[in-house]
């Protein structure tokens, strides 16, 4: 059953009297009055504020790529509109429409609902729940957000699939070449075959083949950044490291601004299932964790920009701010930079390795993968516990998953509950000393098959493969950073080796380094984590204990 059946009570919930007289006290206007049928918010307003129904009542729908419409709650007193857009004042996913015998409703913008969300902790859990629980109810339903039209097994139509996914944006599919509406939808747009995959947002704009930074402008994800802003903390990366440093230094009162080229979570993020996590007997996904801290640093007022890529960093002078270049051409400012860009995937020296990326090559296994592999004979190379996570995740889909080692076993670079558990799948066979040298195919068809080869015997072993996963590693990602700060041999950065320097800040005065990024680091989740809140801790004590206030703010 869906969420919207089995905890409605929770995604639509009535505040008694006195809770709304509490919450009126921070609202950001006074109580407006609206006619039957009259608009309050449509799909793509940028900042709709919440609404909280005094008398009569609001009727919510959601809308998607192709205008179709679909009724979702009638919302009478007591209760709210929005979802978690709302909390970092982006694009609204749904419309709202006073009911057949009007409406009378007070407003809460975004800096106003998060003040609420702080200032009363009851409340606060009431409608934060509500706010989170209803954009689950959205990512499980048809007709909201975007619409992708393209070929299923088209390598940019995953890509902006897999994006959207990972950042919890709802979207739905249509296969050209199985969808009966299909053909008449592309022949009514007038678009080609090499206009795919489309992106058709709510607010009915067409997008050709869009980027993943192009798709988010058109959805309304992105933040509008000022460049003549400063921020107390600018965190690169939104991994767990950079998301719980942006709980931690936005709960306490610092503007903050994430920002990170690709999606929440980080290479956590895909970990399908992260089982020694404190404080989760049952494992959460990493997917998961990631969306609860992203809407933690919202709640709290962090500006999140994703996709957005960090090119370079400002260092140069001390008497100023640090200038972040961004992909978009923007310089954004802060007084203190916290690098959490932690790092990338390795790729093996296989010959045109590039040519199937996305084609049956992947770097993480989500369930937009493990459906594509689904009864299928896949291979999984890598030996840590991120190639561990994902063998468990995938193997019970497949009809066989092939994992290939270069070493001569699993114990000494997986956790043993994992490799226990891989061995009791029937399913999985490990081949040790063994690496893939070549692979089968083209663009257009995908991966057809890969070579295997038993590092011992130097006997190669061809295998009809569609899908073979790559979880050999990762690089740091530092190579923006144009020298700014001491790296070690590796690439890694280096922290607290400067006289006088907090045990996380860098070579440069000012910039920390948190996560995988950071040389010495635990390549662990909750060691992440605890960075994120002990760099908080050292940025304070560099500003003096004091926040540093923006000078524009008090011209």
């Amino acid at each position: 059953m869906s969420v919207a059946e089995t905890r409605r009570d929770q995604i639509f919930p009535t505040l008694t009297a006195a809770q709304v007289a509490v919450a009126i006290r921070f609202a950001s206007g006074e109580p407006s009055r609206f006619e039957p049928g009259a608009l309050l918010y449509d799909v793509g307003d940028r900042a709709a504020p919440i609404w909280l129904v005094i008398e009569g009542h609001i009727d919510v729908s959601r809308q998607d790529g192709l205008g179709r419409t679909t009724p979702i709650v009638r919302e009478g007193p007591g209760q709210f509109s929005g979802e978690v857009s709302q909390l970092g004042g982006r694009a609204s996913l749904v419309l709202g429409r006073a009911g057949p015998d009007g409406c009378t409703a007070v407003p809460f913008d975004a800096p106003h609902l998060r003040a609420l969300l702080v200032g009363s902790a009851e409340i606060g859990e009431i409608m934060m729940r509500a706010l989170i629980l209803r954009r689950v109810g959205l990512l499980e339903s048809q007709n909201a957000g975007a619409v992708l039209v393209g070929r299923s097994a088209s390598a940019d139509l995953l890509r902006l699939q897999g994006f959207l996914a990972r950042n919890a944006h709802p979207f739905s599919i249509i296969d050209v070449e199985r969808d009966d509406q299909a053909q008449h939808l592309v022949a009514k747009l007038g678009v080609m075959a090499d206009d795919w995959p489309l992106l058709l947002c709510p607010d009915g704009t067409l997008l050709r083949n869009p980027s993943d930074a192009e798709a988010a402008t058109c959805l309304g994800m992105l933040p509008d950044l000022d460049p003549a802003k400063v921020y107390d903390v600018a965190i690169i990366g939104a991994g767990p490291a950079g998301l719980a440093t942006a709980v931690y230094s936005s709960s306490e009162g610092l503007s903050t601004l994430v920002v990170d080229c690709r999606s929440m979570g980080g290479q956590a993020g895909a970990s399908a299932r992260i089982e020694n996590y404190l404080g989760f007997p049952t494992g959460i996904s990493g997917h998961a964790l990631a969306g609860r801290a992203f809407s933690q640093a919202q709640k709290f007022g962090a500006e999140l920009a994703i996709p957005l890529e960090a090119l370079s960093l400002d260092c140069g002078a001390t008497e100023r701010p640090f200038g972040i270049v961004l992909s978009t051409g923007t310089t954004v400012q802060a007084r203190a930079v916290v690098i959490a860009s932690g790092a990338r995937y390795r790729r093996p020296a296989i010959a045109d390795l590039a040519t199937f990326e996305g084609a049956g090559i992947s770097y993480w296994a989500s369930s937009i993968e493990a459906k594509l592999c689904e009864g299928q004979e896949i291979a999984l190379v890598g030996g840590g516990n991120s190639a561990g996570q994902a063998v468990v995740f995938l193997a019970p889909r497949v009809r066989k998953l092939h994992l290939v080692v270069r070493g001569a076993g699993l114990e000494s670079s997986m956790s043993r509950y994992l490799i226990d558990r891989i061995r009791a799948l029937p399913n999985v066979e490990l081949h040790s000393q063994t690496e893939i040298i070549a692979l089968e195919g083209d663009r257009e068809i995908g991966l057809a098959g890969a070579v295997f080869r038993d590092r011992k015997t130097g006997v190669d072993q061809r295998r009809p493969l569609r899908h073979v996963f790559l979880f050999v590693g990762a690089d740091p990602n530092t190579d923006w950073l144009n020298g700014c700060v001491a790296l070690d041999g590796t690439g890694f950065i280096r922290t607290g080796v400067e006289p006088g320097s907090f045990p996380l800040e860098t070579s440069r005065r000012g910039v920390f380094a948190v996560g995988d990024v950071r040389a010495g680091s635990t390549k662990r989740v909750a060691a992440a984590v605890g960075e994120g809140a002990a760099v908080v801790a050292q940025i304070h004590a560099a500003f003096g204990g004091r926040r540093v206030q923006d000078p524009a703010a008090h011209a």
